[in-house]
């Protein structure tokens, strides 16, 4: 294991809570246009078959710009061309054949040999509206109940949110290129390890918490996450219940595969783990609730830090309504961090990719927290940023 199982229970009204796993994230309230003015992303193509009211896709051209911007890859020597004695490489200027060997030799003594390319990862591209990969989303997660599960829990709501802007406005000084949303990330079902009245291992956020989070991020004309925990109830089951929240332009999902748990195991002392189809089913629904509201696409972020917590991720399908994020969830030190992150999420690509930093475990098991320059180094770029 490379990075320290967060697996620590922690009461939530009453009830022991597993301590991690919290996904709140907050969306800028825009519903979806079919032509918007200040969307620079959005063209006129459409079909017979689409219905009036559904926007286009987003420019295609500066949607692969920007992924590309975001492969972040690094400099290397392409394959020679063996069609043409005139030139060596892309990117090269044309030198005669006699020259060539010695050109070749040159480069190969600058550059490494490039490697295959995963990213950018090419599937369906958004409707126009989308905000990845346009913008970054910055997040602060938790929940209000338990302080060990998060910023949210730790501080007032006036302290969180100006310490998130703060966050936020670091990562906008970091990337002037990519704008930044901020966001929360709070926990709707939270796993815990006794039955509770369910007999699930998991609790349900009363309305009014959920509605406390969704009013923090309209202050900052953010975002949240409603960020699930099965436990062992189901995504199938647990998803639906959270529809008329989803319902809303800024309001978005989370996943937490650690706390899917199969019967007869609890919360806390074995990792759960979720299949393509429990994503799947996440993402339809989501595009459904798109579809039926006329809203830009939302975003589904699904949290992982093993193998095993995700399985069959090729088959995840990120829908023209639902942009998926794959999210690295594991503490410890940056080496284990990055190399976490290269292992699960960079080494097996969905669509985009997030990073998950510690204020207290990140320095308390691994020395230091890693700042948003050196996030910024990695390959692929994330696009979401989850702060605990």
């Amino acid at each position: 294991m490379k990075i320290k199982w967060k697996g620590i229970a922690a009461a939530l009204s009453g009830i022991a809570v597993a301590a991690f796993g919290v996904a709140v994230l907050l969306r800028e309230s825009r519903p979806r246009k079919v032509a918007a003015a200040d969307d620079s992303m959005a063209t006129t193509d459409s079909t017979a078959t689409v219905p009036a009211w559904a926007p286009a896709t987003v420019n295609k051209a500066a949607y692969n710009a920007k992924m590309l911007e975001l492969a972040n890859l690094p400099r290397c020597a392409p394959p020679s061309d063996t069609h043409s004695g005139l030139h060596v490489a892309a990117g090269m200027r044309l030198i005669s054949t006699t020259s060539r060997s010695a050109a070749i030799a040159t480069r190969k003594r600058a550059l490494p040999a490039c490697a295959p390319r995963l990213w950018p990862v090419h599937t369906a591209y958004p409707d126009a509206g989308a905000l990845l990969p346009f913008k970054r989303i910055v997040a602060y997660y938790g929940n209000f109940f338990v302080s060990r599960m998060g910023v949210l829990g730790q501080y007032p709501p006036d302290q969180v949110l100006a310490m998130l802007k703060a966050q936020a406005a670091a990562w906008a000084k970091a990337d002037p290129s990519t704008p930044v949303i901020p966001a929360l990330d709070y926990i709707v079902v939270a796993a815990q390890d006794v039955p509770g009245r369910s007999g699930k291992y998991m609790m349900r956020m009363p309305p009014g918490q959920i509605e406390k989070a969704i009013d923090m991020a309209d202050q900052i004309h953010g975002l949240v996450f409603l960020d699930v925990q099965p436990g062992w109830s189901t995504v199938q089951a647990e998803v639906p219940r959270l529809a008329p929240y989803l319902r809303r332009a800024n309001v978005e999902l989370a996943l937490d595969p650690e706390f899917a748990l199969k019967v007869g195991k609890r919360p806390g002392n074995w990792r759960g783990t979720m299949s393509a189809s429990d994503i799947n089913f996440a993402a339809r629904f989501l595009a459904k609730i798109v579809r039926e509201n006329h809203l830009s696409p939302k975003i589904l972020v699904v949290h992982r830090f093993t193998q095993g917590m995700v399985t069959d991720y090729r088959a995840i399908k990120p829908l023209p309504e639902v942009e998926v994020v794959m999210d690295m969830d594991g503490f410890g030190s940056p080496p284990l961090k990055v190399a976490t992150y290269k292992d699960f999420i960079a080494s097996q690509p969905v669509q985009f990719t997030g990073f998950k930093l510690f204020y207290k475990n990140d320095v308390k098991w691994g020395g230091r927290l890693m700042t948003p320059q050196q996030v910024l180094r990695l390959s692929p770029q994330p696009s979401f940023i989850l702060y605990q």
